[in-house]
């Protein structure tokens, strides 16, 4: 009988979380969402709402990532500033392209910047010997930013390349997530931070530090090697990703290496994020060297995270459906959209684009491909083409709009990635790298399953029964 009273009163007790979710002012739909679980799920909907409900970053770590801005203290102007060469390109650009690059400035609050080059890394066999070999050929710093790393004899190895470079004078900084990465055992970091590199977690996941929570994590990718050279993308450091992990067996993922000017717009992001980490200030201009190769690529950084909170990523990939005549073919790892996407995808069918939507048939979240497919009907119905990948875990997060535009990053189409995670997208105007995505994407669709839409009406009640159900839930997941 004690037993039973203290649950209902732990029951009650939870409602003390409706005031604060409340006026946290979240989308209607999620709040929506949270209260069905803390009042209709007893006890656990309010410890998920504890761990994981909480959308933006407390006040006082606010503050710390206001006190340092490196494009600020890099270049004293307005965030918005677009370099000479930048400039040059833009001017070149059809009336169109020029004003949705101009359009996004606005949306993410950044300028538009420049490549020399742009290479698209398919996978991890192209990826990983290009990020040893400009590890290897460092002269000044390494800079590394990732959601995953893992303790395997793939983490091991390129904890070794660090290692190596540190010890012949390179400047190491690895940055890694807390709850991404938490399984990284200390000791494997010893010989890393003894030879003088310098490592920290983003957000650790400590309650002995009053860090409790699941929720804001960092999922960018992002390497950048002594300022001139970045990889931006889907991929994280683990054997999985060559595909050696039983349990997800091949895997498909993105990486893409630029230089020139984004190089040095990227530096910032990382800089930002380490100060935010470690209060440590990376303003020095041997950090951010001038490009020395001639602008070739108009190319725009697409930021998302808690700390934004005009939803830029979502924006971004909104404008780029609204954007696109002929084709927009996206690749992603989860796919739970809201009502804003649903409707831009619907609408870019509608008016006759080629829609094509490439999502992962299992991942290691399998819940979310259940209620990801609550939303195949009305897609179908719109004219979108609907591709399950099937040949392994699909985790790239790519698009292709038209015949120049072209986007890799760390955002997938759901609502963590739109919201909750700290994400990074490069978006880039360029018809040979967009042929290049575009190839790699219609390799990908013959290794799919199309969903017809007369056979997925047709699927079993239970399954649209339990499609139905887990819907309402979009918003947590």
């Amino acid at each position: 009988m004690g037993m039973k009273l203290f649950l209902v009163l732990c029951y009650f007790a939870s409602w003390a979380f409706i005031p604060h979710l409340l006026l946290l002012k979240k989308r209607p739909t999620a709040t929506l969402a949270w209260l069905w679980a803390i009042l209709f799920i007893p006890l656990l909907g309010a410890l998920a709402y504890f761990a994981i409900g909480t959308d933006r970053l407390k006040r006082r770590r606010l503050k710390r990532r206001r006190l340092f801005s490196a494009r600020a203290s890099r270049s004293g102007g307005p965030a918005s500033t677009t370099d000479a060469a930048s400039s040059g390109l833009l001017a070149g650009l059809p009336r169109r392209d020029r004003q949705f690059l101009q359009l996004l400035s606005r949306i993410n609050q950044l300028p538009i910047s420049s490549a020399t080059d742009l290479h698209i890394l398919r996978d991890s066999a192209q990826y990983y010997p290009a990020l040893a070999a400009r590890i290897g050929e460092a002269r000044h710093h390494i800079h590394l930013e990732l959601y995953i790393w893992q303790g395997d004899d793939t983490g091991r190895r390129f904890l070794e390349l660090l290692t190596a470079a540190a010890r012949r004078g390179v400047v190491v900084r690895l940055l890694l997530d807390g709850v991404g990465s938490h399984g990284l055992a200390a000791e494997l970091l010893a010989d890393l931070t003894a030879a003088g590199g310098q490592f920290s977690w983003f957000q650790s996941l400590d309650p002995k530090r009053n860090r409790f929570f699941l929720n804001l994590r960092n999922h960018r990718k992002l390497q950048i090697i002594d300022g001139t050279i970045a990889f931006v993308g889907g991929m994280n450091i683990g054997r999985e990703y060559e595909g050696l992990d039983p349990a997800f067996g091949h895997w498909r993922d993105v990486q893409l290496e630029a230089t020139g000017s984004v190089a040095a717009e990227l530096q910032e992001v990382f800089a930002d994020d380490w100060f935010f980490a470690t209060g440590e200030k990376i303003s020095a201009p041997s950090y951010y060297p001038p490009p020395s190769g001639q602008a070739r690529h108009p190319v725009h950084i697409v930021l998302g995270g808690p700390d934004r909170r005009n939803e830029p990523i979502s924006k971004s990939i909104v404008s780029l459906l609204a954007e696109a005549s002929e084709r927009a073919w996206i690749a992603t790892g989860y796919f739970v959209p809201d009502d804003v996407l649903l409707a831009a995808l619907e609408l870019a069918a509608s008016r006759g684009v080629d829609v094509r939507l490439l999502i992962s048939e299992k991942n290691d979240h399998s819940l979310l491909v259940k209620v990801g497919r609550s939303y195949y009907g009305e897609l179908l119905a719109a004219g979108v083409r609907i591709f399950e990948y099937s040949a392994g875990i699909n985790h790239a997060k790519v698009a292709v709009a038209d015949s120049q535009w072209g986007m890799v990053g760390s955002a997938n189409l759901d609502y963590r990635s739109m919201r909750l995670n700290f994400e990074l997208n490069l978006l880039f105007h360029s018809p040979a790298q967009n042929a290049v995505l575009a190839s790699l994407l219609e390799h990908d669709f013959a290794l799919c399953k199309e969903i017809d839409p007369m056979v997925f009406s047709r699927r079993p009640f239970r399954q649209k029964f339990l499609e139905a159900a887990l819907r309402p839930l979009s918003p947590l997941l």
